[in-house]
C-alpha cells in the first residue's frame, strides 16, 4: 500500500531521491557550546541515511539568531567543519542531506548572544519564556532598519555558502513557524508601513530578496524553502495574509525551487481564511515540487500524495522513534511510537 513512498524522485538535473520519504527538521538542542555538531549528531544522522532526503535541524545563520539553547550554526568555520562530518556520514551510506538555514527573529533572546537586540520586522514581543530555559522572558524586538534588513539577506547567502563548503547537497530557508522570514509575511508580526510592511508585494520583499540572494549564491537546484501561510505558531492569524502568500506563492514558483516545505505540525488543522486546508491553498497556487508535513502516517501519506495534494513526505518524530523508519516502512514492520522522553536521548 505504500509502494509510491520507494519511487526515485527527480528534484532537478542535480538531485534525484532514491525514495519520497524525507526526514523533516526536528530541533533537538545537540551541539556543544560552540554551537558545533557533536560526534553524537554525525551517528544520529548517518543511521538515518536511508531517507530520500533528510532536512537538517534548524540551523542558526548568524548568533542573534539563536532562540533555543545548544542549537547548531553555520556561521564559523568549527561549526562548518563539525558539519562536514555529518555530511560525509550520511553520503558515506549513500544518502542526502539539506541545511535548514534559521533565524529566529522575535523569538531570539539576547542570553544566547551575549547581549544586544533582537531584531525582528517590527516591534511586537512575543509574550511568554524560552523553551528548555523558562526563567528567560522574551524581549521587545528592535524593527531591522533597512541596513539590518540588507545585512541579514546578505548573511543568509553566506550561511548558504557555508552549506556548500560543508558538504551539505543544498539548504532550505526556514521560512516557516514563526521566525524571522515568516514574521515578514503575517500583519500580526509585521507593522511596518515602509517598502517592507503593509501589502503584500511589500511584505514578500524581504522573503524573496533572501531566496534570491541565495539562489545567486549556490544555485535555484540547491535552494528550498519551507512557508506557513496559515498563522499558528508565534503568530496569531490576520485574514489578511492571505492575500500575502496569493502574492507570494507564483513569484515562488518562478525561481524553480528544489522544492516547497508545508510547515505544519498537524495538516488536518482548518485556516478559515484560506478556505480550509494550508496544504490544499499552497498546491492551488504552486505547481512544483512541494512537500507535504503534518501528523501523516505512511499510509495516509502514501494516499495524499496519489491524490495529488503534494510530492515528497516529511515525517518527523517517528523518525525520532525510528532511525529505521525508512526500511520498517519499507517491510512493513511495526513502527515504535514517540514519546517526549526520547526528547532526551540520542538513538
Amino acid at each position: 500500500m505504500t509502494a509510491t513512498l520507494f519511487q526515485p524522485v527527480k528534484l532537478n538535473d542535480t538531485l534525484t531521491l532514491g525514495n519520497r520519504i524525507v526526514m523533516a527538521p526536528l530541533t533537538r538542542c545537540m551541539a556543544d557550546n560552540d554551537l558545533v555538531p557533536t560526534d553524537d549528531m554525525v551517528a544520529y544522522y548517518a543511521r538515518r541515511a536511508d531517507s530520500g532526503l533528510i532536512i537538517s535541524e534548524a540551523t542558526i545563520i548568524r548568533p542573534d539568531g539563536q532562540g533555543y539553547p545548544n542549537t547548531p550554526g553555520i556561521y564559523t568555520q568549527a561549526q562548518i567543519d563539525g558539519w562536514r562530518k555529518v555530511t560525509d556520514a550520511v553520503h558515506d551510506k549513500g544518502g542526502k542531506i539539506f541545511v535548514q538555514l534559521w533565524h529566529t527573529g522575535r523569538v531570539a533572546h539576547p542570553h544566547f548572544f551575549g547581549g544586544g537586540d533582537v531584531i525582528a520586522p517590527s516591534a511586537q514581543r512575543i509574550e511568554g519564556t524560552v523553551p528548555r530555559q523558562r526563567e528567560l522572558e522574551y524581549v521587545t524586538p528592535k524593527p531591522a532598519t533597512a541596513d539590518d534588513i540588507q545585512q541579514l539577506i546578505a548573511d543568509y547567502a553566506q550561511a548558504a555558502a557555508n552549506a556548500i563548503e560543508a558538504g551539505f547537497d543544498g539548504v532550505e530557508l526556514h521560512g516557516a513557524n514563526g521566525y524571522l522570514i515568516d514574521q515578514f509575511l503575517h500583519f500580526d508580526t509585521n507593522r511596518r508601513t515602509d517598502e517592507y510592511g503593509g501589502t503584500p508585494e511589500n511584505m514578500s520583499r524581504f522573503p524573496l530578496a533572501v531566496v534570491n540572494a541565495v539562489v545567486e549564491r549556490i544555485g535555484a537546484d540547491r535552494t528550498a524553502l519551507r512557508v506557513s501561510p496559515g498563522a499558528y505558531f508565534n503568530i496569531e492569524t490576520d485574514p489578511r495574509d492571505r492575500a500575502v502568500f496569493e502574492y507570494l506563492l507564483p513569484k515562488l514558483e518562478a525561481f524553480k525551487l528544489a522544492y516547497l516545505h508545508m510547515g505544519l505540525f498537524d495538516d488536518q488543522k482548518q485556516f478559515d481564511y484560506l478556505d480550509g486546508s494550508a496544504t490544499d491553498f499552497v498546491r492551488q497556487r504552486y505547481g512544483k515540487l512541494l512537500m507535504g508535513a503534518g501528523g501523516f502516517t505512511p499510509q495516509s501519506g502514501t494516499e495524499a500524495i496519489e491524490n495529488g495534494r503534494f510530492d515528497l513526505l516529511a515525517i518527523g518524530r517517528p523518525f525520532i522513534a525510528n532511525p529505521d523508519y525508512v526500511s520498517r516502512v519499507q517491510s512493513g514492520s511495526a513502527l515504535t511510537e514517540y514519546h517526549e522522553g526520547m526528547l532526551a536521548e540520542l538513538v
